[in-house]
Parts: C-alpha cells; sequence; structure tokens
C-alpha cells in the first residue's frame, strides 16, 4: 500500500498600505506564524509606502517584505506577492485579519482534488466595539465578512471571498493574475478583484471549480466607523459599481448569478425577521435592520446603474499574450 501523497506547500500573502494599520497586521503575522501547517513562505507587500515597508524590514525577520512593483492598489500587491511565491499553492490573508491555527491547513487539505482551482474560507466580523443593531448579518458582506445565507458546509461556489482565499499558483499564471483596473485603492472601497478572476479561472478550464471551506476560519477587524449608516451606503454604492464593472468583462449572467439569490431569498426574509422583532418582540433594531437593509440594496442598485454607464476596466492580459519578460507585470 503507497504512502498518501504530502500536502502541496502553500505561500501566504499579506497585502498592507498604512502605518495605522501595524498593530492589526502583526496580529495577521502572528496568526500565520501559530499555523498548524507552515507556510513555506509569509510574504508581506508593501503598497507605495516607504516608511512602513522600512520599518517592517527592521522589524520582521521571518516574513519576505516586498514592495508592490505593479500599479498601486490591492490587486497590483497581490499579483506582487504571487510573483514572489515559490510554493504550488498561494493563500491570501488581509492585513486586518488573523486566522484560526488550522486555517492554511484545512484550505490545502481540499487541493487533493485536482479539479480544484481555488479554495476560500469562513470570515468572521471582529468588531472594534459592539455590533450596531442595525447591523443585519445579511449586510456583512458589506464589512469583508462571510454574511447570512451563505453555506454551512463546504461547497462549489463561484468565487471566494478576499480576506480568506487561496488559488493554486499555476492558476494565478494561467489567467494573468487579478485585474488591477478592479479592487482596492488606499481607503477607496472597492472590490470583486476576486470574482472576475475566480470566473476568468473557470471559463479557462471547463470542468474544475471553486470550492468554499467554512471550516476555514479568519476573524476580520472591524472598526466602529465601518458599522455607520454612513459607510454602509458608502460601501454599498462601490460595491454596485465593482458589479457593473465585472459584468462588463465577463458577462452579466456569470456576474450576478448569486447575487440574484440573495436578493430574491435571503434579503427578504432579513427584512421580514426584522419587521416581525420590531413588531412581535417589540424590539425598534428590528425595525432599523429591516430599513437599513431596504437601503443599502437601493444603493448597491444606483451604483450598479452608475457603473454601467463608466468605461469599462480593462481586463488583464495572459502570460502568452504578452512578451515573456513581461509575463508577470500582468495588467493593463
Amino acid at each position: 500500500m503507497s504512502d498518501p501523497e504530502p500536502e502541496p506547500a502553500a505561500s501566504v500573502v499579506i497585502c498592507s498600505y498604512s502605518e495605522d494599520r501595524w498593530d492589526v497586521l502583526m496580529g495577521a503575522l502572528e496568526s500565520v506564524r501559530a499555523q498548524t501547517l507552515t507556510p513555506k513562505q509569509t510574504i508581506i507587500v508593501v503598497d507605495y509606502n516607504v516608511e512602513l515597508y522600512k520599518r517592517l524590514i527592521f522589524t520582521v525577520s521571518d516574513a519576505v517584505i516586498v514592495e508592490n512593483s505593479g500599479p498601486k492598489g490591492l490587486s497590483g500587491a497581490r499579483n506582487t506577492g504571487v510573483r514572489v511565491a515559490n510554493a504550488e499553492i498561494v493563500a491570501f490573508l488581509d492585513d486586518d485579519a488573523e486566522a484560526a491555527p488550522d486555517w492554511l491547513e484545512r484550505l490545502v487539505r481540499l487541493y487533493d482534488d485536482n479539479d480544484v482551482l481555488a479554495v476560500g474560507g469562513r470570515v468572521e466580523p471582529l468588531w472594534e466595539s459592539v455590533r450596531p443593531g442595525h447591523f443585519a448579518g445579511e449586510l456583512d458582506w458589506i464589512v469583508g465578512c462571510t454574511y447570512r445565507g451563505m453555506p454551512k458546509v463546504a461547497t462549489e461556489v463561484r468565487n471566494v471571498i478576499g480576506a480568506n482565499m487561496s488559488f493554486r499558483a499555476n492558476v494565478l499564471e494561467r489567467v494573468g493574475g487579478f485585474n488591477t483596473a478592479l479592487g482596492r485603492q488606499d481607503a477607496l472601497p472597492l472590490g470583486c478583484e476576486e470574482t472576475e478572476l475566480c470566473i476568468r479561472a473557470v471559463l479557462g478550464a471547463p470542468g474544475t471549480r471553486i470550492v468554499y471551506e467554512p471550516a476555514a476560519l479568519v476573524r476580520h477587524h472591524v472598526p466602529e466607523q465601518r458599522g455607520t449608516l454612513r459607510y454602509m451606503l458608502s460601501r454599498s454604492w462601490s460595491e454596485g459599481i465593482s458589479k457593473a464593472q465585472v459584468s462588463r468583462i465577463v458577462g452579466h449572467k456569470r456576474a450576478l448569478g448569486p447575487e440574484r439569490r440573495y436578493v430574491r431569498q435571503v434579503l427578504p426574509r432579513a427584512v421580514f425577521a426584522g419587521i416581525r422583532a420590531g413588531v412581535q418582540e417589540r424590539k425598534p433594531e428590528g425595525f432599523s435592520r429591516a430599513a437599513v437593509i431596504v437601503a443599502v440594496l437601493a444603493a448597491t442598485a444606483s451604483g450598479y446603474v452608475r457603473g454601467r454607464r463608466m468605461p469599462p476596466a480593462t481586463a488583464p492580459l495572459t502570460p502568452r499574450e504578452v512578451p515573456e519578460t513581461e509575463a508577470w507585470r500582468d495588467v493593463q
């Protein structure tokens, strides 16, 4: 009887852009150090912040510290991390998230299936203060977390969540990396770059799949300001714009399939639950949750309409379409 094949090695990439996030960045790094499966590399990519880069160089000795060599923004930083990574699997952890000790082990375990291109995990909010009463669990995507209504067991999905995701390195190379026309830039809350990449990856390899493994857990720090109605509506507007940009690249149906189910099934239940809590249980926060859900949906839809009128985000070139020496300078 042959011995089982060893689990593939993994590089962990953490992207950061501000010294103001130093403490949470150190928390993220410490959580990687505590993993039951030791990563082959831990890579910290600094997005155009010389002082942060210098501080890391002189402070952190057990990680590869590099500066973003691509366009400014999270997508460019992630692509830089991919270029540096030398393991079969590349896992991404946000700089303000902390991974459970078995996080990496649980992600990597699912790559024993050759048809699995990417594996993502659950992201729980770690509120700076208490969760606001008006902030329904169905809206946790606003703060980059798993929302109520997502699967509770390992399941094939369209895309992973950016704060907790991993890919086969050869998949990232094949599709040309993250599209730098999408994604967060400093504090500007755009996104959906991981959604667009996952769709492109599966389209280029029919029969393959993306998997969500809720047992692979990270906890995401959420500042108090992100629980305000002002931030929620701003982030929702930006999400609508981002979804519109993705739909221009990969098509309306591919870009919005899960969102249709979310709007038709998850949100109505949440609104009715809020109203019921307000009427039957006499909890005023139930009414506020219901009202905020409606407002967020309206803001997201408005952002989508606005985004459809904007110039399309340019899709990245794959390595086959650029000169060999430029294969990972990636996007235009």
